[in-house]
C-alpha cells in the first residue's frame, strides 16, 4: 500500500469547503525554479516572475505571490520546492528547471531530470487538480557566454536532450510548455547581463511578456501590461 505525500494530503484538506477557483483570474501565483526565475543579478521587482505577478495584480490586487526559486537549483532542488508551494494552495504555478542539471555535470542524467519533472507536475496536479501550470524549455546556446568549443558543444547537446524531455513530459500531462529555443531575443546582447548567461532587466521584461502571452493563450488569463511594459 503506497503512502500519500503528506504535502498533498495537507493541501487537499485545506482546500475542502473553499469556493471553486477562477483560473481566469488567479488569486495565488507561485514560481518554482532556479536562477532564471529567482532573478539573479536583478533588483527587486525586475525578474520576469516579479513582473508577471505585478501584471496579474492589476486585475487582482489581493493576489498572493511567492517566488520560491533559488539560484543554482537543480531539478532535485526544485522538486523540494513543491511541498512549500502546496501549502500556499496556488491556482497558478510556473516551473522552470533543468539547466543546472546540465551545466553542473559533465555526464548529466537527463532521464533523472525527466522523472523529477514528472513528479513535480504530478504532485501539483494531484494536490491541486485545477491548478494552471506552465513550464518552458531552456536556450540551447548562449552567444554571449564564453565557453570553449568542446564545452559549448557538450552543453548544447545536453540542453537539447533536456528540452526534448521537457516537451515530452509536459505534453503527456497536458501542461503547456513555452518553447524559447530559437527565440530572436537570444541574439540580442541587451537581453543578457554581463555574465552572458542570466537575463538583464530588459531580458526579464521580454520574458515576462512571453509568459503573459502564454497564460492568455493556454488558460485565458488576461494579464494586463504594467506601465513599465507599456513604455
Amino acid at each position: 500500500m503506497s503512502i500519500e505525500d503528506p504535502f498533498v494530503t495537507m493541501a487537499r484538506h485545506l482546500s475542502r469547503g473553499r469556493s471553486e477557483p477562477n483560473v481566469h483570474r488567479p488569486t495565488c501565483y507561485v514560481a518554482l525554479g532556479d536562477s532564471f526565475t529567482a532573478g539573479t543579478g536583478c533588483g527587486p521587482g525586475e525578474c520576469w516572475a516579479d513582473r508577471l505577478a505585478a501584471s496579474l495584480r492589476l486585475r487582482t490586487p489581493a493576489l498572493v505571490y511567492r517566488n520560491l526559486a533559488v539560484e543554482g537549483a537543480t531539478s532535485e532542488a526544485v522538486l523540494a520546492q513543491v511541498g512549500p508551494a502546496l501549502q500556499l494552495e496556488p491556482d497558478l504555478v510556473t516551473v522552470i528547471c533543468g539547466a543546472n542539471d546540465i551545466l553542473r555535470s559533465v555526464r548529466p542524467d537527463v532521464d533523472g531530470y525527466a522523472r523529477r519533472l514528472g513528479q513535480i507536475l504530478d504532485r501539483l496536479r494531484e494536490a491541486l487538480p485545477r491548478v494552471a501550470t506552465l513550464t518552458a524549455t531552456t536556450p540551447e546556446s548562449w552567444r554571449f557566454l564564453e565557453l570553449g568549443p568542446r564545452t559549448s558543444a557538450r552543453v548544447s547537446a545536453g540542453i537539447g536532450r533536456l528540452n526534448d524531455a521537457t516537451r515530452s513530459i509536459s505534453a503527456r500531462r497536458g501542461v503547456p510548455c513555452l518553447d524559447v529555443v530559437g527565440h530572436p531575443g537570444l541574439d540580442d546582447a541587451a537581453n543578457f547581463s554581463h555574465d552572458g548567461l542570466h537575463p538583464s532587466p530588459a531580458g526579464h521584461e521580454r520574458a515576462a511578456m512571453e509568459f503573459a502571452a502564454a497564460l492568455r493563450t493556454h488558460f485565458g488569463i488576461d494579464v494586463q501590461a504594467t506601465d513599465q511594459e507599456n513604455r
